[in-house]
Parts: C-alpha cells; sequence; structure tokens
C-alpha cells in the first residue's frame, strides 16, 4: 500500500466506493459477500462522528488487510470486527455463521477494544506512557494465541488514523499518543514497515504539528533539488549494473525520501539540522537471489566511496522480525545517499513482516516470534513493566555472537549479562565471568554490534539485586528479579524460624521441626514480614503448650506478648527490653530497604537483608528480633539541577515541582556553570517513596545531576 492508496482511502465517503475499493483488492467469493451483507446489516443505523455511515469504516478496514494478505478469514474477520462489541450479534453467531478460525480472531479483536476502551486515560495525564504500556501488555496478552489479531487491529487503527480529523483536538492529540505508543512498535515488532511509518507520521502530524510543517516545508522547498539527485543516483546505478552483466528485467532500483516522523526522531536524538541527516535520501535496489545483492554492493563500493561505519548486513544476520537487507551508505558527488539492497522476496518481507508468510501458524522459522510467545514479564508492576518492554520495543537492535557463531539480538546498550540470559536463563543465573571478542571484561560491560561473547558458568545460582538498573533486556531483568524475590523468600523463611526461637529462648531446629509437622497455619515466610503473622505463631505454640496440664505452672498467656520498641525510623517488636537500634558498617542499609536485626546485648542490631555477613549470621540461627520500617507519609529529598538562565525558568520548574505534590524546603541558585546554564540546589518533601519513579517524572522536565533521599537510616536517628 502506498500513499496515493492512502488517498484514496481518505476520499473514500459512499458505501458504493468503499465496496468497490475492497474488491478492488480481493477475489469476489459468496463467504465475503455474506460477510460484507451480514456487516452492513449488523451496522445499519450507526453512523461516524464525521456522519458517514459507520459500516464504511469496516469495509475499509477489510481493504487494508486484503491488500497486504490473501488469508480470507482476516478480511472477513475485518468486515466483523466491531459487530460483537457495537451490536446486539453475540460471538457464537458468528461462528456459526462463518466458522472458528473467524470467529476466533473476531473474539481476540473485541478482547482488545473492551481493554482499550478500559485503559485508554486522558491526555493530560502523568501516567499516560505507564497506562500505554498497560494497554501494551494486555494486548499482546489477548492476542498471543494468533497473532493475525494484531495485525487486523493495526489496520483497524490505520484507518482510525486517517480520519481522525472528525474528532475533537483532545480525542484527536490522545488517540495520536496512544498509537505513538502503543501501536507503532507493534507494527515495528512484527515487521510491517509500511504500517509503523505510516501509524508514526499520522501521529506525529498531530502530535507535532510545528514540526511536521518545518520538515515538510523543507522537503517541499528542496523537492526539486531532491528529486533531481535522486533521480541522478538512479541513472547512475541502474547503468552501472548493465555494464556489468545485469539484464534491466533483473533489478528494479526505487528511491525515497526518509519519513517525516523519522526525521525528526533523528533531529532530536543527534541535536542536528534536517540538512545534517546522512541517510535523508535513499534508493532501494531488488534483485533476484541473494547472492546477487553481494554482487550489486561489491559494485556499488567499488564505484562509489562507502562510509564502512555504516555498512550493515541484515541479509546473513536477519533482525527477529525477519528483515533482510543489506546497508551501506556512500557519496555520489558530494550528496550522501543510503544504499539498501534486498531481494524481491526480502522486500516483500521487510514491507509486510508477518503478514508477508503465515508460517508461524505452522511452525515454520520466517518470523521470529519468541518475543511474544514468550512473555516473561506478565507478573510485574505496570510501572516495572513500563521500563522491561521499553528497550525491547523501542531500542534499535545489536546483533552479537557466540563463540560458535550463534547470533542473539539484543536492544543497544545492553550488557553481557543480558547476553548471558538471551543464551539461557541457566547460563544467565549461574555467570561468574565472561571474555568479549577474547578480552577478559566485566559481566556489566556494554556491548557493541558484531561482538563475539564467551560465558563461563558455575555450579550455583548467583543472585544480584542491585544489577537490576544496569540491565537493559526485559528477559534478564525477569529473571533477575525472581531469584531475587526466591532469594528473599529463603532469607523471610530462615528469618521466620530465628525470630519465633528467639522470643520463645528454644533451639531453632525445634522451631523448624514445629513448622515442618504442621504446627503452624501460616507460611513461616510471612513472619520477618507481618507482625500478625508472628503473634498468630505464638498465640497458636501458648495454645497448644497450655494444653498439657503439666506446663501450666510454668507458662502464662503473658509469656510470648510482645512488646513495640520505637527508634527514630524504625519499630522492633520483643517479649524482653530493647535499649537500642544499631546499624552495622558492612552493608548500610537505607530507609525503605529490606532489613533484618539480630539480638546482642538488649540491643538490635540492623543488617541489609541481602548482606553477605547478616546471611552466615541466619544460617548459623543466631538470635533474631522482629524488625520494620515506620510508615512514612512523607520523605524527604535532595535534589540539584542544571536550568537554562532564562527568566521565569525557576519559576516554572518549582510550580512543576508543586504539581507533583512536592513541598519546598529550601532553595540554593545561582551556581553558574557558564553564562546560560545554571545550577538549582533543592530541598522538599514528598508523598512519593520511590525515587527513582520521582526521578524519572522530574527528568521530563529538566536535568538532574545529583538526586538522594535524606531521610537514610543515619540520619533519622
Amino acid at each position: 500500500m502506498n500513499q496515493v492508496d492512502i488517498e484514496k482511502i481518505k476520499h473514500i465517503h459512499t458505501v458504493d466506493d468503499a465496496i468497490a475499493y475492497l474488491f478492488a483488492r480481493i477475489s469476489h467469493t459468496e463467504t465475503l459477500q455474506q460477510a460484507l451483507d451480514f456487516s452492513i446489516t449488523s451496522h445499519k443505523g450507526q453512523f461516524r462522528k464525521s456522519g458517514e455511515p459507520y459500516i464504511i469504516h469496516p469495509i475499509l478496514v477489510a481493504s487494508v488487510v486484503a491488500s497486504i494478505t490473501e488469508d480470507s478469514a482476516m478480511v472477513i474477520a475485518a468486515l466483523l470486527h466491531d459487530v460483537v462489541e457495537d451490536t446486539k450479534v453475540e460471538i457464537e453467531e458468528i461462528r456459526g455463521m462463518f466458522g472458528e478460525d473467524v470467529a476466533h480472531l473476531v473474539d481476540g479483536l473485541t478482547k482488545i477494544d473492551k481493554i482499550r476502551d478500559a485503559e485508554l486515560i486522558p491526555s493530560h495525564s502523568d501516567e499516560k506512557l505507564v497506562v500505554s504500556a498497560l494497554t501494551f501488555r494486555k494486548m499482546l496478552l489477548a492476542s498471543i494465541e494468533d497473532v493475525r489479531v494484531l495485525v487486523v487491529k493495526l489496520c483497524d487503527r490505520l484507518h482510525n488514523m486517517m480520519t481522525l480529523d472528525a474528532l475533537s483536538p483532545p480525542k484527536q492529540h490522545r488517540i495520536s499518543e496512544e498509537t505513538l505508543v502503543v501501536y507503532a512498535p507493534i507494527a515495528h515488532r512484527l515487521g510491517i514497515s509500511f504500517l509503523k511509518n505510516l501509524l508514526e507520521d499520522l501521529s506525529f502530524a498531530y502530535l507535532f504539528p510545528d514540526e511536521k510543517r518545518v520538515i515538510n516545508s523543507y522537503l517541499d522547498e528542496n523537492y526539486h533539488a531532491i528529486q533531481l539527485s535522486l533521480n541522478h543516483f538512479r541513472e547512475n546505478v541502474h547503468k552501472l549494473l548493465l555494464q556489468n552483466g545485469f539484464l534491466s528485467e533483473d533489478f528494479e532500483i526505487l528511491g525515497r525520501v526518509k519519513h517525516s516522523y523519522s526525521i525528526y526522531l533523528k533531529m532530536q536524538r543527534k541535536g542536528i539540522g534536517i540538512d545534517e541527516i546522512l541517510d535523508l535520501l535513499a534508493i532501494r535496489i531488488l534483485v533476484k537471489d541473494p547472492v546477487s545483492c553481494y554482487k550489486v554492493l561489491g559494485l556499488i563500493h567499488l564505484n562509489f566511496n562507502p562510509l564502512s561505519s555504516r555498512f550493515k548486513d541484515y541479509i546473513a544476520i536477519a533482525k527477529d522480525n525477519g528483515y533482510q537487507t543489506l546497508h551501506t551508505t556512500v557519496f555520489n558527488d558530494t550528496t550522501i545517499f543510503e544504499v539498501q539492497i534486498r531481494t524481491k522476496e526480502m522486500h516483500k518481507t521487510a514491507e509486510l513482516g508477518v503478514a508477508a508468510h503465515w508460517k508461524y501458524k505452522s511452525g515454520g522459522d520466517t518470523i521470529n516470534l519468541d518475543w511474544l510467545h514468550n512473555l516473561q514479564y506478565q507478573n510485574e508492576s505496570v510501572e516495572d513493566f513500563y521500563e522491561l518492554i521499553k528497550n525491547d520495543i523501542y531500542s534499535k537492535d545489536l546483533s552479537i555472537f557466540s563463540p560458535m557463531g550463534e547470533v542473539y539480538t539484543l536492544p543497544r546498550g545492553a550488557v553481557v549479562l543480558d547476553f548471558a540470559y538471551a543464551v539461557h536463563s541457566e547460563v544467565g543465573d549461574t555467570a561468574i565471568s565472561c571474555q568479549v571478542n577474547k578480552e577478559k571484561v566485566s559481566l556489566l560491560a556494554e556491548l557493541h554490534n558484531g561482538d563475539i561473547v564467551n560465558i563461563k558458568t558455575g555450579d550455583e545460582t548467583v543472585t544480584r539485586c542491585s544489577w537490576l538498573d544496569a540491565i537493559k533486556s526485559s528477559r534478564a531483568k525477569s529473571h533477575m528479579r525472581a531469584n531475587c524475590k526466591n532469594r528473599i523468600r529463603t532469607i523471610d523463611k530462615a528469618s521466620g524460624v530465628n525470630i519465633v526461637a528467639t522470643i520463645m529462648g528454644l533451639n531453632a531446629s525445634r522451631i523448624s521441626e514445629w513448622f515442618e509437622n504442621g504446627g503452624c497455619n501460616i507460611r513461616c515466610y510471612k513472619i520477618p514480614r507481618e507482625i500478625d503473622s508472628l503473634k498468630e505463631v505464638l498465640h497458636r505454640y501458648t495454645e497448644e503448650i497450655l494444653k498439657n496440664s503439666r506446663f501450666q505452672r510454668f507458662l502464662t498467656r503473658h509469656r510470648f506478648k510482645l512488646k513495640s520498641y520505637q527508634f527514630g525510623a524504625l519499630e522492633v517488636y520483643f517479649n524482653h527490653h530493647i535499649s537500642d537500634v544499631v546499624f552495622d558498617y558492612c552493608c548500610h542499609p537505607k530507609a525503605g530497604d529490606e532489613i533484618v536485626a539480630f539480638l546482642h546485648k538488649n540491643k538490635a542490631h540492623v543488617h541489609h537483608k541481602m548482606c553477605k555477613h547478616a546471611a552466615s549470621m541466619i544460617e548459623d540461627n543466631e538470635k533474631m528480633l522482629f524488625v520494620r520500617w515506620k510508615k512514612q507519609s512523607i520523605y524527604h529529598y535532595h535534589l540539584i539541577v542544571s536550568m537554562y538562565n532564562d527568566k521565569g525558568a525557576l519559576a516554572e520548574f518549582l510550580t512543576y515541582l508543586a504539581k507533583l505534590g512536592s513541598d519546598i524546603s529550601s532553595i540554593e541558585l545561582g551556581k553558574e556553570k557558564d553564562e546560560h546554564i545554571q545550577l538549582c540546589e533543592i530541598e522538599f518533601q514528598a508523598a512519593e517513596s520511590d525515587l527513582n519513579r520521582l526521578r524519572a517524572r522530574i527528568e521530563r522536565k529538566i536535568k538532574i545531576i545529583q538526586f538522594i533521599r535524606t531521610d537514610d537510616a543515619y540520619r533519622i536517628q
């Protein structure tokens, strides 16, 4: 589908024209006509915001689907995709009339619509990206059984974006945001580049109209020069191929200008003007077979000066979404051109992705859908999920090799441990050292395209909770988080035994035996976390002892009654006197960290739960206490930011902090980095306890130099 088709669709306003357009793209069959008639009847009397009959929308969505696939079930599902949601028709009626395959697709599309309606939120909300991430997750999970559902939904969204001008500006903005954050990345992951580009450009026009006008203005003003330059280069390459044994019917040369949103992103990321973009102009050479691709590449490099740093071979090493093309960048006179070389079959896959090949339905390997079928982050919180997917979905990919030459795709910025988890979860869990390009490096060393990585493993799982922020891939993060949770649960289970043993004055082995024999009807890992769970265990033990009359004179119900001791931000529970709390220097726990406490001379010695010294003491069944942080409603922060020396800049930023619920205690302004930029140091309080979450919100507005919580364990005492 090209821009001419898009313009045609935009100008279709009658049912007859829509039907004619549909049957120009797919053969007329009795079943298709039946589905069309059924959809027309079901949507009778319904109209869109533009005033047009609603039925035009599903017909044109079906037309888009028909233009990219011959799967008739998908086309019929597109015709019926709103019937169950917007009319009284039930899915069973669809199943009876059109079969299980169509009903399955329509049901999946209906689920996605319900998800979107429930999750779509106002454009002004600060949580819009996080909620969009949740929508993204639910859409993937709803489509995991059949990715065709996503393809039809993308076509549906494309037509909605083409007709968005009928809605109010706030709705245009909100739907465009959702398209850019949720739908375009899905199209990218499915390898459907034409859909991705169209969705991005249509959203771009509504979200950044001024920037879009600037780019369009440049392209319009330089249209003739651009076309002359493209045509001249195409002619030179055409002559070159003919002179070197290629027949005119053996190849095709296409010219293109980078699409608008892609231009905008490159300008933003690199801080450059549109005239500085190296791959603004490109030609695409289509040939018959892969060997011819490399022959053409040789001719291009021999006759035009190449920029060697910009060469990529995606034929030998295809992307996960099936994309295969040779990329190179060369000079032609004083103009720089990107040259893409691929076969016609590769071109079809590059433009249509999973829609070009349906082998995934029968277990084929044309398109890698592991990312969809092996979602590792289903149980994460929404915020964590967004952090996980944004690298996998939005980042450009790296190709990293094992010593045996196997290629693994990782997000840009990935480290060695990401690679270890990509190979296998056990390799990541037990990795102890590594070599990159035969040189020994850290497991946290950043990888670069083409690196060869060799991982050395040990016999046991290594828990690396403090490394989570350095890891980029969702697979590595999810496995490492699971390891941390399991490790903490193991620590909590052992700590629970030690705490109960300390209160009762018994050996830990006796308490463990009692737990194992069913003396405790709750899970003992809850004991160090929930005071009520600890009290329940003590009550149960007391009741069992009191049943034996021989012990009644030695035991009263008050023997194990716990007292609460308050020390700054900490609360300790014990049935004997506690005189003080001491923080050991081996692990430096801060407010909110996972902690444990040991009893020494009536004092509670507090350690971080992951401290190796603490782990040794827990294993040795040292006496332990129940300890927890007191609930805080206000948290204290120290912030240093860099801001432009502009009038009103400080007031604007302080207003933003106030909107985040911050109460500012002090401000120091005027430490100039240079004549244009100054540092601002702020102490403030906020109800938000998560420093990373608050940092992310502040960074949307300003550059942070330093940001810390000041109410750590040492300052609180």
